[in-house]
């Protein structure tokens, strides 16, 4: 049996439509409704509703709140076979290199996820990215990652290419 931790921190991927205000916000986590999407053999995911924040809002107190949850669910007996952590596009990278220098070493692969375009959007890349990171979890080594768009980067060094809609890496 596969265990994987998923935080749940906001971002754009769980951006849900508000029909009274017409505006697109972080409520509450779409992440039950995309696992029940999902077939997940011998697989065990513990879901961690940690905040409902765009990445923008994100401060450093935030950032050591994810760190300090990641730490929770990556050590000792409880570790499982990884971490992920959903989170919006923008301040991803900050916060991968954050996890990166505060987490290192690691016992299981950390890897941070978000999307473009919410869950409730046609076109979204949030099932997708979602479903690469839980294979990825039980595959990668221990480090922190980034897994969008059918590619797996490795920190330090990614950024967002805002050109290009989604992260690479910067070459050294």
């Amino acid at each position: 049996m596969r265990r994987i931790t998923l935080i749940s921190t906001g971002g754009t991927i769980e951006k849900t439509y508000d029909e009274v205000s017409g505006a697109l916000s972080n409520r509450s986590s779409v992440v039950p409704r995309m696992l029940n999407r999902l077939r997940l053999e011998q697989t065990q995911v513990n879901t961690v509703d940690l905040m409902h924040k765009d990445s923008l809002e994100l401060d450093d107190e935030d950032r050591a709140r994810i760190r300090d949850a990641v730490r929770l669910h990556s050590s000792g007996l409880t570790n499982g076979d990884g971490v992920i952590i959903m989170h919006g596009t923008d301040t991803l990278c900050i916060t991968g290199e954050f996890l990166l220098e505060e987490l290192a070493p690691l016992d299981v692969p950390v890897i941070l996820t978000g999307a473009m375009r919410p869950y409730e959007m046609k076109r979204s890349d949030a099932l997708q990215n979602l479903t690469e990171s839980l294979l990825a979890a039980g595959v990668l080594a221990p480090g922190v990652y980034v897994v969008a768009h059918g590619r797996v980067l490795a920190f330090p060094g990614v950024i967002k290419d805002l050109a290009l809609g989604t992260f690479v890496k910067l070459q050294a």
